[in-house]
């Protein structure tokens, strides 16, 4: 029997996930966690054989709890859901480990055969996928560019961006001006808008 651990913040998803996974013989869910940072806990209490985790996990997402898991529970494999496919998330999922990465739009089965894949030691990624992160590559901004993209997306003025990140408003401008270069946009929000979709934030 095949033991999984569900993390999914949405309810209604979490739900048929549950439901769908419940139909299968050889699988059994054995944590439903809507919290990243329920992952790691609960994986050590119930020793799950195979973690399928959501990307955008309040708490912690769910990349960094693979990065978790992979060194408090190395016996559980992690299949990475994701409602955008993007590259940059990819490859993140591939520099912690992950097994597998299904989009949810994926037909239902999928799912399920995908955790028999990657409990058998198996990868499990879409070939397009991989082809459009090799095409894209790892994100050319550094950490603390990133950061700055990040809190600019909430749409506040440099001053704050520079407060919130301990700062001064000299060195928000530099990494502002740096990430809009490196990623070839003609101002702030075209840079998060090119980085968010290839998955760089």
């Amino acid at each position: 029997m095949i033991k999984v651990l569900i993390a999914e913040d949405m309810h209604m998803i979490r739900g048929a996930l549950v439901a769908l996974l419940a139909l299968e013989d050889d699988m059994t869910v054995v944590a439903e966690l809507e919290r990243g940072d329920q992952i790691v806990p609960a994986a050590l209490r119930t020793e799950p054989d195979v973690a399928v985790v959501d990307i955008d996990l309040p708490g912690l997402d769910g990349l960094s709890a693979a990065e978790q898991l992979l060194t408090q529970v190395p016996q559980c494999r992690t299949v990475v859901l994701t409602g955008l496919a993007q590259p940059g998330n990819l490859l993140r999922a591939l520099q912690a480990h992950v097994r597998g990465f299904i989009v949810k739009d994926a037909p239902a089965q999928t799912l399920a055969d995908g955790i028999r894949r990657v409990h058998a030691g198996e990868r499990v990624i879409d070939p397009d996928l991989v082809a459009a992160a090799l095409e894209t590559g790892s994100s050319p901004l550094t950490p603390r560019e990133a950061d700055v993209l990040r809190v600019a997306e909430t749409g506040v003025p440099t001053e704050q961006i520079a407060a919130t990140l301990s700062l001064s408003s000299a060195t928000v401008r530099n990494y502002l001006s740096n990430a809009i270069s490196k990623v070839g946009a003609h101002n702030r929000i075209d840079a998060i808008r090119i980085s968010r979709n290839a998955g760089w934030l």
